[in-house]
């Protein structure tokens, strides 16, 4: 796992036992077994975007400090110039965040890449609302086993407490997704 990836198991592991929260128990908390949450928590497997923002909940931080390591300082407003946001890579697609500073966000607008040779990734859950605009290529939205082909310019909105994932088809692919948990 590259090194700055490997920060946000250390930053879990260190929070978690601030916290004096057992492994156990976040695995519990995050619906997963125990195995996968401390392979989450050694850097031995990636972990899911969605997950992601449920272990920031359970430490009562913000997502952008479990990913980065810095707490969120703007209030009124924050400019997000372009190759200066933040950014991870899950599964192989990369993920940016683009107000990553912005104190109390109630949205999450992540810019996705996606690859048609990124590995198959399993389908996620997570609370809120979720809104997918494709600003190139086409993605494969599948919700609840149903696929959904997107082209440029085309979006969904949708329930992300439906099994879902997003995939490239025929090509490289680019989307925005905007995440209310």
């Amino acid at each position: 796992m590259h090194k700055d990836l490997m920060e946000i198991p250390h930053r879990m592991r260190e929070l978690r036992e601030i916290l004096e929260i057992s492994q156990l128990e976040m695995a519990d908390r995050l619906g997963i077994s125990l195995d996968t949450y401390v392979k989450y928590e050694n850097g031995e497997a990636d972990i899911p975007i969605s997950t992601l923002y449920d272990i920031a909940g359970i430490l009562q931080i913000d997502f952008t400090e479990l990913i980065t390591g810095e707490a969120p300082k703007m209030d009124t407003y924050f400019i997000t110039r372009k190759g200066r946001a933040p950014g991870i890579a899950r599964y192989g697609y990369a993920c940016t965040s683009l107000a990553h500073n912005f104190i109390g966000r109630e949205m999450q607008p992540l810019l996705i890449k996606l690859s048609p040779s990124d590995p198959a990734q399993e389908p996620v859950m997570h609370t809120g609302q979720e809104f997918n605009y494709v600003l190139s290529g086409q993605v494969c939205v599948t919700i609840n086993g149903r696929d959904h082909i997107l082209s440029e310019g085309d979006c969904i909105y949708f329930n992300p407490q439906l099994p879902h994932g997003q995939r490239a088809v025929d090509g490289p692919a680019m989307f925005l997704t905007v995440i209310k948990e």
